[in-house]
């Protein structure tokens, strides 16, 4: 296994500045310095359905977009963290239920799928989809995290940045709430992703 790449030094003031003004060269060095970091995250947190390319696209243009509103150089690096997880959240949306029901490809049809079973399938989609949306960012990120991606409760929280306490309890109240949510929209237990019963 190769090791990751070690994260750079913090961007100085200057740097920022001139970059959040939109000086090319300014920009260019902070691309260089901080994209393998950002794909490294998109990769790490997105989950196996996720383009982490595309992400790590989306976030560094964001990232440029608002460097103006950045008022502690000291904190560039938990401030990319923060705009890396809000931009897979919108990724994560469209690839969710991808995910979380085994075989389901909403966008690319079955033929041999009879029109009842797949109308079926696509309603249980959906409905899983909305449960995930209701529940709160942090819920969210521990599911997929431990859940989909199967991670370790120490790897999750180092990802998270929280105490390893944390992510444990997180964990279990984002799995209850998940169940609450399914077993009132009806969702057959079956149906659900067997992890998200809180079995693993």
């Amino acid at each position: 296994m190769h090791c990751l790449r070690v994260t750079p030094p913090l961007p100085t003031p200057a740097l920022l500045d001139a970059a959040g003004s939109g000086d090319a060269d300014a920009r260019q060095q902070l691309f260089r310095d901080w994209a393998p970091v950002v794909l490294r995250w998109c990769k790490s947190l997105g989950g196996p359905k996720v383009d982490a390319e595309d992400a790590a696209h989306d976030v560094l243009v964001t990232a440029l977009t608002r460097l103006p509103t950045l008022r502690e150089a000291a904190r560039f690096d938990a401030w990319m963290f923060g705009i890396t997880r809000r931009v897979l959240t919108g990724h994560r949306r469209t690839a969710w239920v991808r995910g979380w029901i085994p075989g389901f490809t909403p966008d690319v049809p079955d033929s041999a799928e009879g029109p009842n079973a797949r109308i079926e399938r696509n309603q249980t989609g959906a409905r899983v989809q909305a449960i995930l949306e209701r529940l709160p960012e942090d819920h969210r990120e521990i599911l997929v995290l431990c859940d989909l991606e199967e991670r370790s409760d120490e790897a999750a929280a180092a990802l998270l940045g929280v105490a390893v306490g944390t992510a444990k309890s997180r964990l279990r109240r984002a799995r209850e709430r998940f169940q609450i949510l399914a077993e009132r929209s009806g969702l057959a237990a079956d149906n659900a992703p067997a992890a998200l019963g809180g079995g693993r």
